[in-house]
């Protein structure tokens, strides 16, 4: 029995398709929805609406090539695995890394937006924790207890997570639908968006792309991720997966847009004075309740300020572990992170390694608006290889089995691929160049334990990931020589630096596929699900609703 099928052994396949959806939704819906409309609309005004479908639609043509993915190889975090798999070490650890940092800091994130929230509660200590820009030293604290908080339910059983997840993705799914209809009823200005306040887009419409790679929108519809990275526990990923990544997304979008045109019409006129890009709430749905006398929704929206944002924080702290076990499996972290408790199903060490790393964000990106902004890139980074990785293995492994399969993936892919590279550049100069640093950051780690190896088996793994490295060369260099309007110098003219970015990522597109190989972790792989579904059969099992236990999960 190989490492790999000795740690994931002790996986318990427990989740169904509502509980994966309850993942996904409950991912999709934490702190994003209580800050990214008042954000979006900052940067964007009314025309925020569009912003918020903009990444949706991003978000679901990347949820499709993860979708096959995922579902061919239901694995404990997935999304770090799939360039490995197609590309070999280098392209599939910097995809990994990336993926790793969009989502660990996430949890300091979600804790960071429940301690901004309460710092508007009417008490003198709560005013403290929060200085209008970053947590205080007083927040950080009651930050950090969150964040210990988050990892504690994930500690003792699969079970009680996915107990404790469904009932909180309930309570966060009615309390913006009802927040969103009481302020529609409360207060609904029409005349907000009027030429008196700038307009549908007083910024134009390239502040509306760039809201939604940096107001929180990408960020949020990253939860997509969740199911994805938690498939070793799915009861029947190939049915489950694709259902609960697309249905949670879906869902999302109809509470974001209900939520954003709420927000848009609730504001007083007399706080649009100096225009959209002047709103600074703390608290920004809370302080819109109170105003309009709604203070049993201000105390509701307090009281979800923790559970909407630690039930997301409890979700990613599962999924990032799973994730640590994908990275040390794919050999890039010491073997202890790949061990799963058998007792629990639990993997303690990885879930100890991302509470750390979790209190390092914390202390050094305070505010729930400069974490939104790294994670939406990094985000971004780590979707090019979906994309890339479908289509390579349609080609190096045509023989594969695809419990999910679309026709249409020859296109959606390229699209999907565009659609990444559209939102990377949108980020705008000089913090797509600063992402793109902390990519290079989780180099020596790759180096530590790829370099040692004879030049004969490390040239192919350096030739396959090259595509990845010139790739965010050349987005770093195309965002700095960009549009004005996008933080660049100019040098492209506005509208040709659009055409640019999309002949970008076509060609690379080309490249990346062209590059894939037969690496040994995908030859490896391809035996062990052989091996998993031929003792399967053998075994007499194939239960079409999913409701024994397969074998798969000795993989």
């Amino acid at each position: 029995m190989s490492t790999e099928q000795g740690s994931h052994s002790n996986y318990r396949r427990t989740l169904g398709t509502t509980a994966l959806t309850a993942v996904g939704l409950g991912s999709i819906i934490g702190s994003g929805w209580l800050f990214g409309a008042e954000r979006a609309a900052v940067l964007a005004g009314p025309a925020a609406i569009f912003a918020w479908v903009i990444g949706a639609v991003v978000a679901l043509t990347i949820a499709l090539t993860y979708t096959e993915l995922g579902s061919m190889f239901p694995k404990a975090g997935g999304m770090v695995r799939y360039g490995q798999y197609s590309h070999g070490s280098l392209a599939g650890y910097m995809a990994a890394w990336a993926n790793w940092i969009a989502i660990v800091s996430v949890i300091p994130g979600e804790a960071t937006a429940s301690i901004q929230y309460m710092s508007s509660w009417k008490f003198d200590w709560a005013g403290k924790l929060f200085d209008g820009k970053e947590l205080t030293g007083t927040g950080l604290a009651a930050a950090s207890v969150l964040v210990v908080f988050y990892f504690f339910l994930n500690w003792f059983a699969i079970t009680l997570f996915a107990k404790t997840n469904n009932a909180i993705t309930v309570f966060k799914v009615v309390v913006p639908a009802l927040t969103a209809g009481a302020l529609i009823f409360a207060h609904f200005d029409t005349s907000n968006v009027g030429s008196a306040h700038g307009g549908f887009a007083p910024n134009g419409w390239s502040a509306v792309f760039s809201a939604v790679a940096v107001a929180g929108i990408v960020w949020a519809f990253n939860g997509f991720q969740s199911p994805l990275n938690m498939a070793a526990e799915a009861r029947n990923p190939g049915k489950s997966l694709p259902k609960a990544v697309v249905g949670s997304i879906l869902i999302a979008l109809v509470i974001y847009i209900a939520l954003q045109v709420a927000f848009l019409m609730a504001v007083p006129a007399a706080d649009l004075s100096g225009g959209w890009n002047t709103l600074a709430y703390k608290s920004p749905l809370a302080d819109l309740s109170i105003t309009w006398g709604l203070n049993w929704l201000a105390l509701l929206l307090y009281a979800d300020a923790f559970i909407s944002p630690s039930g997301t924080g409890m979700i990613y702290a599962a999924t990032t572990s799973r994730m640590i076990n994908g990275v040390q499996e794919n050999g890039h972290l010491p073997k202890v992170f790949g061990k799963v408790d058998p007792k629990t199903g639990v993997p303690k060490p990885a879930l100890l390694l991302n509470l750390v790393i979790s209190f390092v964000f914390l202390a050094v990106f305070r505010g729930w608006g400069s974490i939104a902004e790294i994670v939406g890139v990094a985000t971004v980074i780590s979707y090019i290889t979906g994309p890339v990785a479908v289509m390579s293995l349609r080609r190096i492994a045509p023989d594969m089995k695809r419990p999910v399969k679309l026709k249409a993936m020859p296109v959606i892919a390229p699209i999907a691929m565009i659609f990444g590279s559209l939102v990377m550049y949108w980020a705008r100069w000089p913090l797509t160049g600063k992402v793109i640093f902390i990519m290079a950051i989780g180099l020596p780690i790759w180096a530590w334990y790829e370099l040692r190896k004879p030049w004969a088996e490390l040239k192919p793994h350096l030739k396959a990931g090259a595509w990845m490295v010139t790739y965010l060369l050349v987005m770093a260099f195309v965002s700095w020589a960009g549009g004005t309007e996008f933080g660049g110098k100019g040098y492209l003219a506005q509208g040709w630096d659009i055409v640019v970015v999309i002949l970008i990522a076509l060609v690379f597109y080309a490249w990346g596929v062209s590059s894939a190989w037969r690496n040994p972790t995908l030859v490896a792989t391809e035996k062990e699900l052989a091996s998993a579904e031929a003792a399967e059969a053998a075994a007499g099992s194939g239960d079409p609703e999913g409701t024994s236990e397969p074998s798969m999960a000795k993989s």
